[in-house]
């Protein structure tokens, strides 16, 4: 008769627990199936807690008294480049918590009681609780922590108030309790900031600096619970399970897709989505991706890059801030809070790591092996930009380093006052958008998008036979005074050793509709460039217009002092024999 008092006893231990605990903790959970509970699955009759998992009785050889029958499953395991431990098939707990999350046993199929529980609906594969046996999108588990050592994003101790078995494995219940849902989603705390994931995550670079974990702009999502982007910290990109994008668990398979929630205009300033929509953008929605969904790598190597182009090419999401660039005239821009410890190339094509300069950015994808297709085709065709700003070139802007030319009489101009011939300038005050701040519009800064080809910040037609205006050429005018360089104080024309009083570049440009780019290549003309010619003041002819004359293999121009120059060519249908000099700024 004991005995008989028994069962009944111990199975109301087993399903209730202490009244005050049980309160705050499974009762009251989607953990509760029974007919009870308060989820949309529950049992139809079943008014037993603990009987879904747990049996007292003739249970699974798996503790704690484990109530199903564990098959053997083959699971797809989560796979990253950057993660230096292999993770194993499900074991432990987590091989107990997918009994019921992979979805291939029903969920009334328990070992006691021998008929199963009559449930009213299954965890199927269109529910959030749905895992399935494909757990290759799922933050990985059943691997050891200190195999992912050393690490320096990583604790590089196992976190006192985090649970592992054995000698160090990770396992589901080292950030769920099955049993106690006050934090959500069962998880072991609260992970307002990030608190949970950077319990293990300590030291990820940037990252207590970044916008992203200290912005107060508000973002609401349904999936969050939170308001801020700070207080979302790292679940504003990442998802622990049910990744749309596998390797680096990212919400979205496309990244682009990731960023523009916030970055539409809704919580980040700018409308930065807006910007990739213009004729003219980086092509980040149209890079290949991978099966796992994920093109850019943060472990691939720079020196060898594969034609892609990600936000986080250029943008480090765990680092990215607000600090402002230096704006030194003669000095190289710095690299922006919104570069911050990203990866480059220098002048000397070697890897930096961080970026010091904004231009080394650049120089990662349009350096080297560039495959950007030139807006003009020159006689001398160079897309390394590398090689185009080297100093120790006859010419180029000055972005690397101060202009050869020390005599710029179109400097300054009334947009750039302050412009002088030992000015430096960056590569986004060319390749930005056209409704950019620096215009004194509400646009972002940057190469993101333009509706001027190539990604340029304002009009620079290069086809040939346009009538000149301060549009058609207004990027160059910006920086170089129009009311200037067709000056005939500063600028005269000599014909047949005959001065005319009017400006060679009026006659070329406004007279004879000749634009900008048939004459000047605006990246630079490397040094090693020989045909006999000069190329000073970027002259790097276009072959559409301009052609070669007197059995030159290219047509010439040769510097000949201090704003003084001749051509041997052939232009608009007019030879140019070398006799005539022009006079130019």
């Amino acid at each position: 008769m004991k005995h008989n008092l028994l069962i009944p006893i111990l199975f109301s231990f087993l399903s209730l627990g202490t009244t005050a605990s049980a309160d705050r903790s499974i009762i009251n959970s989607k953990h509760n199936l029974s007919a009870s509970g308060p989820g949309e699955i529950r049992a139809l009759s079943e008014d037993r807690i603990c009987i879904f998992c747990h049996t007292p009785h003739n249970a699974t050889p798996y503790t704690p008294l484990w109530n199903k029958t564990l098959e053997p499953r083959t699971y797809t395991l989560y796979q990253s480049s950057t993660l230096a431990s292999s993770p194993q098939q499900p074991s432990g707990p987590t091989r107990l918590c997918l009994s019921c999350h992979d979805g291939t046993i029903a969920l009334g199929d328990v070992i006691q009681p021998a008929e199963g529980i009559q449930m009213t609906m299954e965890i199927t594969a269109n529910r959030r609780s749905y895992i399935g046996t494909d757990i290759s999108n799922d933050h990985p588990v059943s691997f050891n922590y200190y195999e992912a050592l050393p690490n320096p994003q990583l604790a590089q101790t196992i976190p006192p108030n985090l649970r592992t078995y054995g000698d160090g494995n990770i396992h589901c219940t080292t950030c769920h309790d099955p049993h106690d849902d006050t934090f959500g989603k069962f998880l072991i705390m609260d992970n307002t900031f990030s608190n949970l994931c950077t319990t293990c995550h300590d030291n990820v670079s940037g990252w207590i600096g970044s916008s992203h974990a200290n912005s107060t702009l508000i973002w609401i999502s349904p999936e969050l619970k939170h308001q801020t982007v700070a207080e979302h910290g790292c679940s504003s990109c990442h998802v622990s399970h049910g990744a749309g994008g596998p390797k680096r668990l990212l919400y979205a398979l496309e990244e682009e897709k990731v960023c523009y929630p916030c970055h539409d205009g809704s919580a980040a300033a700018h409308n930065i989505k807006y910007q990739f929509s213009k004729i003219s953008h980086h092509p980040i929605e149209s890079t290949t991706i991978d099966i796992t969904g994920n093109s850019h790598d943060p472990a691939e190597n720079i020196t060898f890059l594969q034609g892609h182009v990600e936000c986080i090419d250029c943008h480090n999401p765990h680092a990215a801030n607000g600090t402002l660039a230096n704006d030194v005239p003669d000095q190289a821009r710095d690299a922006s809070g919104r570069l911050s410890l990203v990866k480059g190339k220098d002048i000397t094509t070697g890897i930096v790591d961080p970026i010091t300069y904004e231009y080394e950015l650049c120089f990662k994808c349009h350096g080297n092996l560039s495959n950007s297709i030139p807006i003009v085709t020159r006689w001398f065709n160079d897309n390394d930009t590398i090689r185009e700003f080297d100093p120790a070139n006859p010419s180029y802007h000055p972005v690397v380093s101060i202009g050869q030319n020390a005599d710029m009489p179109s400097l300054p101009s009334t947009d750039e006052p302050g412009l002088t011939a030992s000015s430096m300038i960056t590569c986004v005050d060319c390749h930005d958008s056209n409704d950019t701040s620096e215009l004194g519009k509400g646009g972002p800064r940057g190469p993101h998008g333009s509706i001027y080809r190539p990604i340029l910040r304002q009009r620079y037609d290069t086809l040939d036979n346009m009538l000149e205006s301060t549009f058609a050429y207004a990027l160059c005018y910006r920086c170089h005074d129009r009311t200037n360089i067709f000056s005939n104080t500063n600028d005269s024309f000599i014909f047949d050793d005959l001065a005319v009083n009017f400006s060679g570049h009026k006659h070329h440009v406004v007279n004879q509709h000749t634009p900008c780019s048939t004459c000047h290549d605006p990246h630079g003309v490397p040094f090693d460039v020989n045909d006999g010619g000069s190329h000073t003041h970027l002259i790097n002819f276009a072959v559409a217009i301009v052609s070669p004359f007197g059995g030159n293999s290219t047509p010439l121009f040769q510097d000949n002092g201090d704003r003084v120059g001749s051509c041997v060519l052939i232009c608009h249908g007019a030879s140019h024999d070398g006799v005539t000099t022009g006079v130019y700024p």
